[in-house]
């Protein structure tokens, strides 16, 4: 998928989240190649960076460069009967109000509940255990 970035932050591999457009978004004739093709509140990556470069009224510089991106991957806590690599899944988060140091695992930024999703690698299980008892994976999961 082609988007724009600012030049500053063109650099491959890089993931950034789409926050939405600016008001100076609505009136530029870039708007549809740099804000329409982003879905809001996803995590993309970078897979290359193009040569071209435009102007943006947004961006520091006041430039921006064609990149190619993709929706990036994440690194999830699952129901470990549920990680199996290779298979689709519903990504379902637990029912859980712990504020533990798994909280980054069990609920990633950019994916949502009932999310499609692959799992690309299972990783095995955490280095630290569930405070509620969960059986749980981490899993490498790219959105659908």
């Amino acid at each position: 998928m082609i988007t724009l970035i600012g030049t500053d932050l063109a650099e491959k591999g890089l993931k950034f989240m789409h926050f939405g457009a600016a008001s100076q978004c609505e009136k530029c004739r870039f708007k549809g190649t740099c804000i329409d093709s982003l879905e809001e509140g996803r995590l993309y990556r970078i897979r290359e960076v193009k040569n071209t470069e435009h102007p943006c009224l947004v961006h520091e510089g006041g430039k921006v460069k064609v990149v190619d991106v993709e929706k990036a991957t994440f690194k999830t806590a699952i129901d470990s009967k549920r990680a199996f690599e290779g298979s689709n899944i519903v990504f379902l988060p637990p029912n859980c109000e712990e504020n533990c140091s798994m909280q980054e695992f069990c609920f990633p930024e950019g994916l949502y509940r009932e999310d499609k999703c692959k799992i690309m690698k299972k990783m095995g299980k955490p280095k630290e255990k569930c405070p509620k008892g969960l059986n749980l994976s981490v899993v490498l999961l790219k959105q659908l």
